[in-house]
């Protein structure tokens, strides 16, 4: 997430929202973005709701969640997913970027 936070600003000039999926429980995920005063949404995920409907993996022998990145344009239609095998497997900023601008770019008429 400190990732994200750090050019939160470049999303947002892109007209992207950032949305961090957790899989505690509302009030400790609201207590976490409120002692860390992170700008992005929070969204618990308890249940593994998300979780399931992205594909995302659990690996209990990692501690869990594998990070999964994806960009959901306006129309609800995932346009990058990536699956992380480790907490530092995720793509760069830069690259994330680079889809949302691609995502910016009016369709060429073929």
């Amino acid at each position: 997430m400190a990732q994200l936070r750090h050019e939160y600003d470049e999303f947002v000039k892109r007209g992207a929202q950032i949305v961090v999926v957790g899989p505690e429980e509302a009030e400790a995920f609201a207590r976490y973005f409120q002692e860390n005063d992170l700008p992005f949404i929070g969204l618990p995920d308890p249940r593994h709701g998300v979780l399931k409907q992205f594909g995302q993996e659990v690996n209990l022998f990692r501690l869990g969640r594998m990070p999964a990145q994806v960009v959901v344009d306006r129309q609800g239609t995932a346009r990058f997913i990536h699956y992380g095998h480790s907490m530092e497997d995720i793509p760069s900023n830069a690259e994330l970027f680079e889809v949302l601008d691609s995502l910016a770019v009016p369709a060429q008429a073929g």
